[in-house]
This record gives structure tokens, sequence and C-alpha cells, in this order.
């Protein structure tokens, strides 16, 4: 595979009438990473790969492939490969012509396209469907053949674009499996682009978490989940209690609560300053402290997850094996070690 040291965004920016769609965005790839870009929707992610990918000029900015220059060279001589959300393959074409397609675009001996196609169907295990049109695939086989069109070319880098989220759930499931693998034995370098903040987690090397347009956080998966940078980053990977207070002499004050607050909030402050307390709903504990109604429960097979409510109004999503229905009083506490406090002004 045509391989590469390190892949470097400077300040990459992309403006639509005026308004950054992607703002500075600075980011090192190195060889053989797995990189998420993450966030909801209209937050820059695909944006971004797009830029990378060369199907959308820079406004400010530069891409370098260890000393080459790449923004200014056209996308197909960039040698990425691209697997899109509609998988984007021609239907009057078998999944054969396909994938060979790139191949016989850049003049590649017909012997040497037939055996890189064959070894591609074979890595994405589509040998019995090689002669079949896409309309006679299923959604994962469609995926898995503009997955090993994309990498017949062996590409530096892949692009993937949310190449998942038109699956279903256990389909998902499997693909996400699937394509770690394929990263992992091909030593593909990937950028992939998802809103599924458990897709990031399970498959990526590192996230690059974007709101805005603008860079919120760049970590590990174990360092973005467990210590988000900012309450909108906490809010996006599972801390869905967002909790407005005050911070004196080191508790939290919470709407009737004092809950003694961790020993590093995020960020400085000051007795009297307004914060936000952030809280998983899983680590929120039963069985005494401030009595609450359960307003909604939902049966999530070997967990319950509900709504409850304190005497102050104090709405908080929590989940528990225990068996819960409307109406029921249950006693919450906020364990502190679990809690995170960020400035209240952060916006």
């Amino acid at each position: 595979m045509t391989g590469f040291a390190t892949l470097r965004l400077d300040g990459v920016t992309r403006r639509f009438a005026g308004t950054d769609a992607l703002a500075g965005l600075d980011l090192e790839i190195e060889r053989g990473e797995f990189v998420a870009l993450l966030g909801p929707s209209g937050c820059g992610k695909s944006t971004a790969l797009n830029c990378l990918a060369g199907l959308l000029p820079l406004s400010d900015g530069s891409i370098w492939r260890d000393g080459t220059r790449l923004d200014t060279l056209p996308p197909e001589r960039r040698g990425f490969g691209m697997v899109f959300q509609n998988y984007a393959l021609f239907p009057h074409l078998s999944v054969q012509k396909n994938v060979a397609f790139g191949l016989r675009m850049r003049g590649v001996p017909r012997a040497e396209t037939r055996r890189r196609t064959d070894a591609a169907i074979r890595l994405v295990h589509l040998e019995e469907h090689a002669r079949k049109l896409p309309g006679q695939l299923s959604g994962g086989q469609q995926q898995r053949v503009a997955i090993a069109r994309a990498v017949v070319i062996e590409p530096a880098l892949v692009l993937m674009d949310e190449p998942l989220s038109n699956l279903d759930a256990k389909l998902r499931l499997d693909m996400r499996s699937e394509i770690r693998k394929l990263h992992q034995d091909l030593g593909l370098t990937t950028v992939y682009v998802t809103h599924d903040q458990e897709e990031a987690l399970s498959m990526a090397d590192r996230l690059v978490v974007l709101r805005a347009g603008r860079v919120q956080q760049i970590g590990t998966p174990e360092e973005v989940h467990d210590h988000p940078a900012n309450r909108h980053v906490a809010d996006f990977i599972g801390f869905r209690n967002l909790l407005p207070g005050t911070f004196r002499a080191g508790t939290a004050e919470i709407n009737g609560l004092t809950v003694r607050a961790p020993g590093s909030p995020v960020g400085p402050l000051r007795d009297g300053d307004p914060i936000v307390a952030a809280i998983r709903p899983e680590d929120i504990a039963l069985g005494s402290g401030v009595e609450a109604t359960v307003e909604v429960a939902e049966y999530h097979g070997r967990e319950i997850a509900a709504e409850v409510r304190t005497a102050g109004g104090l709405a908080l999503h929590l989940r528990t094996p225990r068996r819960l229905a409307p109406g029921d009083k249950v006693a919450v506490t906020l364990p502190a070690e679990k809690l995170l406090i960020f400035p209240g002004e952060d916006q």
C-alpha cells in the first residue's frame, strides 16, 4: 500500500455564505491510525472529510502528506479511497466491475486488475456475488462492495462518511467489527465520520469531537469518554444529566441538592460561580438520598431507563436493573466521584 508517515491538516477552514462550516481544524494523523470525526448533524465533520478528499476547496489552511501539499491537488491525485453513506455504486455494473472501476481508470494492466479485484472481493467475503448487480444485494453486501472498491486501489488513506447509517442495528454491529478488522489486517489509515458515539468509541484509536465547525476535544476513546473537555462534549458522549447550579465552598448546589464537588472541576471556579454538573444516567445511585418520583420508565432488557423528578422539580435520567414504574418513589444520590463540574458560562 502507498503509505506516508504523517498526514497534517493546518488550520483547515471552509466557509459557506460567509459562515464557517469548519474553522481552523489542526490535526495530525499517523500512518495506521483510525481517527473518528464525531459530532451532531451540522457540526462540520462531513465538511472536514470532503475538504480532505478534495471534494470541497479550502477557504483557509492547508493539507500535507509528509512534505507534499495536497489541498492544491485534484481529488484523483490525492490517492485516497472513499466510502460514502449511500454506497455510490454503479447500478448497471456487476460487483466485480464496480470494484475494478478505480483500477481501470488508473490504467492498471488487465491481469493485475483482475488479481487485485478478486483479492478485494475475497477480503469482504463476496466471492459468490461477484457477478451480481448492486440491486441484487442487501444493504450490508452493498456496503462491502463500496469498501472493497475503496481499498482495491491501495490508498494512502481511506475516508468513510457515515458508512453504516443506512443499515439496521444488528448489521451495524457486524459491519463495525468487519471494518475494524479490515483496517488492522490491511494496515490502513482511516478517517471515519459518524454521529454515533458508541460506534466511534468502539472503533477509533482517536476521536475528534466537533461542534459548530470547531474542535472541542481530540483524544483517545478513554480520554474523551472519561474526561470530556467541556459540557458540550459531556452531553454528546453520554452525560445526559446536565444540571445547572452554583459552586460554593467545594460543593455543588443544584436545585435544592448540595453535592460534594469532585476534586478537579473542569476549569477554575470561585465561590458563587455558576456551574453545570454532569452525571451519566447509570452513575446515579438508588437507595438513599433525596426522594424522587418516577415519571417515565422504559424497559431496555436488562435494565430500566427512567426519568424521575425530585420535590424541588429537578429532573434526572437514570438507569437501573430495578423494576420501576411511573408513580414509584425512589431515593437518589449523585455520587461525587461520578460527577463532573463545568463552568456555567461555557457556551
